[in-house]
């Protein structure tokens, strides 16, 4: 059976930017299952308990399988490597995140930046935009197209375009975003800090 994942942030017991999440849901069951009919998500699936920052993880195929709910802390990342995996495809988000799993050990500050076909795409767990001096700019080549993402274009706050590795000498920093890191709070990242990987 083929599970997918929706994360999503709620900051004291409300969803954020949920109707991008729901489109994503509907055109995955859509695409992946030829199921027509949308998804409902409830109020009720949201822990209304926890407060502060917490991340809502829904496991969903045709119908709803579990949905659990824990207080958020963002991950740190300090270097990222680049990493060449021509083979990966994760147009959908996928709950086997196999394809992740299989790229060699690193420390918990670190993470993978991932060239495929020589362009950029993503990191393991992000979205990542550059900053050229004047417009924030997110690879056109991305593994999976992020609710975040796809709300910072569609407001025009950063464009996309084609990024291959050879491109990055042009940007001054990096920013990660996801559903859980909002672009205005996510921290820079110094160019310095992305390296080849070993």
């Amino acid at each position: 059976m083929c599970l997918l994942l929706e994360s999503i942030k709620v900051e004291n017991g409300r969803p954020c930017n949920l109707e991008d999440h729901i489109n994503r849901m509907n055109n995955s069951r859509r695409c992946l299952f030829g199921i027509q009919n949308p998804i409902i998500l409830s109020d009720q699936l949201f822990d209304k308990e926890i407060k502060g920052v917490a991340k809502c993880r829904i496991v969903y195929s045709e119908t709803i399988h579990s949905v659990d709910s824990l207080p958020y802390t963002p991950r740190l990342i300090n270097t990222l490597y680049l990493i060449e995996k021509n083979d990966i495809d994760y147009t959908y988000k996928y709950a086997d995140r196999s394809a992740f799993q299989n790229l060699p050990a690193h420390a918990p500050d670190e993470d993978f930046l991932i060239v495929k076909n020589g362009y950029i795409t993503d990191t393991t767990f992000s979205n990542i935009v550059f900053f050229d001096g004047n417009q924030w700019v997110t690879p056109s080549t991305y593994l999976l197209n992020g609710t975040q993402r796809q709300r910072l274009l569609r407001e025009g706050r950063i464009v996309s375009r084609n990024i291959k590795a050879d491109d990055l000498d042009s940007f001054l920093y990096a920013r990660l975003i996801n559903a859980m890191l909002d672009f205005d709070s996510a921290p820079f990242i110094e160019m310095s800090a992305i390296r080849v990987s070993q």
